[in-house]
């Protein structure tokens, strides 16, 4: 085991945690995929796939036509029926943007309703773009966000006991759209892409259903509403945008809610594409993620921030996350992937000053939070060890939008 000492002077030695980490860490990792054993739901083969890997195997096998089929009839069962046939939550980024599209285009004459949690954290050319996909889609499209006062300290509060500060956001993209379902009576929701695309929660041989089981099975991060209402000391109903209704509303109306991605074939640099040459959506720089990959996360100005986090905990930032699916897919090489991360995964983000000040939290203290978060059995490095990424052409453009 090394010392102390002996750690810090091989990771000044080598300049970049990102490539030290496995000299301290020697964590194992897909032999496929190069996910290492920290990522969430993993486990490994005796050859060394890991779960995702395993998974991704099994949505090959799936009778697509058959689950095609089974959409149809879905749609069919909702079309008509009331002012709405469904509710798309949407972001409008690549995945909700393409789902919106996909429905449009097979279903003539489907009548959606667009829900968006705004997040408070929509970069300011994202914004423009959401405008910009509504009117071109011709949909009807409704939204809302929480009160500012109160997002900022749910923020600290789920970073300090989850280290992750985007509590409000999971939580607020899953209740909202199902707390509309409920109000407007609107039984069928269709989401984009699976959470079996990326994790072990569920696998691709069932339909995915994005219910309350899922909700706190792992997007609330097991603290509800309720909860988080105790715990900054606000009434309940100052959080209802982020309460999931109860299982008898949902039960009562029959609430069907699933992803498209359970019924097509999901691969969303293709899909990207499309809705780039069939709608003119635009992909952005994102920090930590290569050119190539324009089109991931483009909607949040907290992102690279987020990203930067995991890594700190997990010893993998986003662009090894997006290169894992290439891999798996057969699009690059080992080779090509080691290059691609190297290069952009593990670089502290330039946009922290900025996040940090809109929490009024020190560099210091956000560090205490994640030292005592790290997902053994990777090491905790301490922030300064990390180079600091470029700035975002647009970064500058983000103060415009929060309070002084």
């Amino acid at each position: 085991m090394l010392c102390r000492l002996e750690q810090l002077f091989i990771l000044y030695s080598l300049k970049r945690f990102r490539i030290g980490k496995d000299v301290l860490n020697n964590l194992q990792r897909c032999s496929r995929c190069g996910l290492p054993e920290t990522h969430e739901t993993i486990f490994f083969s005796d050859s060394g796939i890991c779960s995702v890997c395993q998974n991704h195997d099994k949505k090959v096998a799936i009778d697509w036509v058959s689950r095609k089929k089974q959409l149809d009839e879905l749609i069919e069962r909702y079309r008509g029926k009331d002012e709405y046939d469904c509710i798309v939550p949407a972001s409008f980024g690549k995945d909700s943007t393409f789902t919106l599209y996909y429905l449009l285009t097979h279903y003539p004459g489907l009548r959606p309703l667009v829900v968006t949690f705004d997040h408070n954290f929509f970069r300011p050319r994202h914004i423009e773009q959401q405008n910009r996909m509504v009117k071109k889609l011709g949909v009807d499209w409704i939204r809302a966000s929480l009160n500012w006062d109160i997002q900022k300290r749910v923020m600290k509060e789920s970073l300090l006991r989850k280290s992750d500060f985007c509590w409000h956001c999971h939580t607020g993209i899953f209740s909202y759209p199902a707390r509309v379902a409920i109000d407007k009576k609107i039984p069928l929701v269709i989401w984009g892409e699976p959470s079996a695309e990326y994790s072990g929660y569920y696998n691709y041989e069932d339909i995915e259903y994005v219910d309350a089981r899922r909700f706190n099975r792992f997007v609330n991060l097991g603290i509800s509403a309720e909860d988080m209402s105790g715990f900054i000391g606000c009434k309940e109903r100052e959080l209802s945008l982020l309460t999931y209704p109860s299982s008898e509303e949902l039960a009562r109306l029959e609430v069907v809610s699933v992803c498209l991605g359970s019924f097509i074939p999901w691969n969303t640099k293709k899909q990207s594409e499309l809705i780039t040459r069939e709608l003119g959506w635009v992909g952005s720089q994102v920090e930590g993620v290569p050119p190539s990959h324009n089109f991931e996360k483009v909607e949040c100005l907290a992102q690279g921030c987020r990203d930067f986090l995991r890594f700190c905990k997990r010893s993998y930032g986003r662009t090894a996350s997006l290169i894992s699916l290439d891999l798996r897919r057969g699009e690059i090489s080992k080779e090509q992937a080691q290059i691609i991360i190297d290069k952009y995964d593990g670089f502290k983000p330039h946009s922290l000053s900025f996040l940090l000040k809109l929490l009024d939290m020190s560099e210091s203290e956000l560090e205490v939070i994640i030292q005592n978060h790290i997902i053994t059995p990777h090491t905790f490095v301490p922030f300064e060890m990390y180079t600091t990424g470029q700035e975002l052409p647009d970064e500058k453009e983000w103060f415009e939008y929060f309070p002084k």
